[in-house]
Parts: C-alpha cells; structure tokens; sequence
C-alpha cells in the first residue's frame, strides 16, 4: 500500500469511527429495547482457555477464537 493510499484509508476510517461517536467524541447512546433476542447458537460455554492445543483441530496451537466454545454458528 503506498503512503498515499494508507493517508487515504485513514481518513475514512477516521470519518466512519466519528460517525459513530456523539459530538463530544464519546460512544452514542443505542436504543436496544427493539432488538431481538440472542439466538441460543451465539451463547458460549464456559470451557477452561488453553494455550495448547486447539480443542477442534489438535495440531493447531489455541488462538481463542470461541468456536469449541459455541455451536459453531
């Protein structure tokens, strides 16, 4: 990426994340009383972290990414 093109990029990340926050620059309140309700498939189980090995693929190192944590949705 050329210096231009990364100048480019963060202003754009810059004006998205100012869309997002409130005048004063702090997080804008979100009505959530509209929102559904969390679906069982985005719970997680309470399973010891691990450095080790990964839970579903043993030959990978652990890079806690919750998916032996969930159904996997």
């Amino acid at each position: 990426m050329t210096p231009t093109d990364e100048d480019a990029l963060r202003v754009l990340i810059r004006q998205a994340v100012a869309r997002q926050l409130g005048p004063d620059g702090s997080a804008r309140s979100v009505d959530v009383s509209n929102a559904p309700q969390a679906h069982a498939s985005h719970y997680r189980y309470a399973l010891p972290e691990t450095d080790g090995p990964c839970l579903i693929e043993p030959a990978v190192r652990c890079n806690h990414c919750g998916y032996c944590q969930s159904h996997g949705h």
